[in-house]
Order: structure tokens, then C-alpha cells, then sequence
């Protein structure tokens, strides 16, 4: 099987220090991917490195296909591995919620009345049309987190790359999250604190420490509903 995305041994150095140490992984098709791990272990580093937006001091970065080194290898990974900023406002910038969600496809060469009917068309998928003609910077932080999600997927990427997606949200915006990524047939990797909401979404969880990634176990346990509980392995030694 190709894998959508890979690394090996990725190093990544910055001020003489060093926050990944030899970091190997893969991604497939529709797999997703939980990581988890302490604050300052380099997981959102690492989401950056893949699309090149931080630069590997070592190591490979293999994605759709090709290897990834120079800025340039990076412009069409940027298009198809779609990135979710820990902080929505980074990434909203247009008068209303539907240009906002339309302007991704209009950079993909869309004309303006294509990318708006795509941007309404994955507004309505999402459940999310009544939140199209809303000025953005109205918004409460679910709903700018969720126009985020909408801004990009309208983009058809391969591969979503969240950070922390579920920060700062109330229960009823993050049931809302769930919903959408659990019926996404698309592949993603999932960078959050949030256990709970990893363990409804994750197919497989790999635990960041000491500048490496190693696995970790999904648990499903029987009660009268299955949850799915995310354990590193060394919590079962």
C-alpha cells in the first residue's frame, strides 16, 4: 500500500535545541490518526513540518507520491493536506461566513459564482447553512471553529490536519465537530488534549514523547455503549 503521507527519521532542530528526534509515521486512505502527548512535545511542530511550514533539519517527508524537501515540493501538499489552526481567527479574514468558505475554491481557479455554490453547497452538507450570510467576526469561537472546518473542506483536500480542534468550545459546538469528522470518509491526523473526543473519532493513536512518536492502544470496553479509550503502551506495562 502507498501510504498518503510518511516520514522517517525526521529531525527537527530549533534553537540548538532539538524537538523531534529521528520521527517516523504513516497515513493511509480514510485512516484517522490520533496524537497525543504532553504540552511542549512538538505534536503541532510536527503537523507543520508536513506541510512545510517548518523546516526539517533531517529526515524525510514523503507525501502524495513525492519526497517533500525544498519550499517549492510543499505548494501542492498545502492544497491537498488541509491545516486547522489551534486559533480560528487566524484563519477567517473575509466580511461573511460564505466568502470565507468560497475563497479557498476561488484560489483553486473557480469563478466566483462556482466557488460560491461550492462554499453553500458544504455549508449545507455540514449542517451549517443558516450561519452563510453571518458577518465572521460575529461569530462565537464554535461557530468560527466549525467555518474553519467548512472553509476547508470546500477545498476537497486528501488530508485534514487539526490542531487542538476542539479548544475553547462548548459542549454542544464540540457533539457538532464529532458529528462531522466521524462521517468524513476523508483521511485525517488529529493533534488534541480532548481524550474523550479522540476516543470517538481516533482508528489509531500514536503517543508523542521525547521528541518520537510510538504507539499507543486503542481499548474498547463493553458497557451497554462501546467507547473506545486511547492508552500509550507503556500505561499497560
Amino acid at each position: 500500500m502507498t501510504h498518503l503521507i510518511e516520514t522517517h527519521d525526521l529531525v527537527i532542530e530549533r534553537d540548538g535545541t532539538r524537538i523531534l528526534d529521528g520521527v517516523s509515521m504513516h497515513l493511509d486512505k480514510a485512516e484517522k490518526l490520533a496524537i497525543i502527548g504532553s504540552n511542549g512535545a512538538g505534536k503541532t511542530t510536527f503537523l507543520r513540518a508536513l506541510i512545510g511550514l517548518q523546516k526539517a533539519t533531517a529526515g524525510r517527508i514523503h507525501a502524495f507520491g513525492h519526497d517533500r524537501r525544498a519550499e517549492k515540493d510543499f505548494h501542492d501538499v498545502r492544497l491537498r493536506a488541509a491545516y486547522l489552526f489551534q486559533d480560528a481567527d487566524d484563519q477567517l479574514f473575509c466580511p461573511s461566513v460564505v466568502e470565507d468558505v468560497a475563497f479557498g475554491p476561488l484560489n483553486q481557479g473557480l469563478s466566483e459564482d462556482e466557488a460560491m455554490d461550492k462554499a453553500r453547497a458544504t455549508l449545507a452538507r455540514l449542517g451549517l447553512s443558516a450561519l452563510a450570510p453571518r458577518v465572521t467576526r460575529k461569530l462565537s469561537g464554535g461557530e468560527k471553529r466549525l467555518v474553519c472546518l467548512a472553509a476547508i473542506l470546500a477545498m476537497e483536500p486528501d488530508v485534514l490536519l487539526l490542531d487542538e480542534p476542539t479548544n475553547s468550545l462548548d459542549s454542544q459546538h464540540v457533539e457538532k465537530l464529532v458529528e462531522i469528522l466521524k462521517n468524513l470518509d476523508i483521511a485525517l491526523i488529529m493533534v488534541s488534549h480532548d481524550r474523550p473526543v479522540l476516543d470517538r473519532i481516533a482508528t489509531r493513536a500514536l503517543l508523542m514523547k521525547d521528541g518520537r512518536l510510538e504507539h499507543a492502544v486503542l481499548h474498547r470496553h463493553p458497557h451497554m455503549h462501546e467507547h473506545v479509550h486511547i492508552h500509550a503502551d507503556h500505561d499497560h506495562a
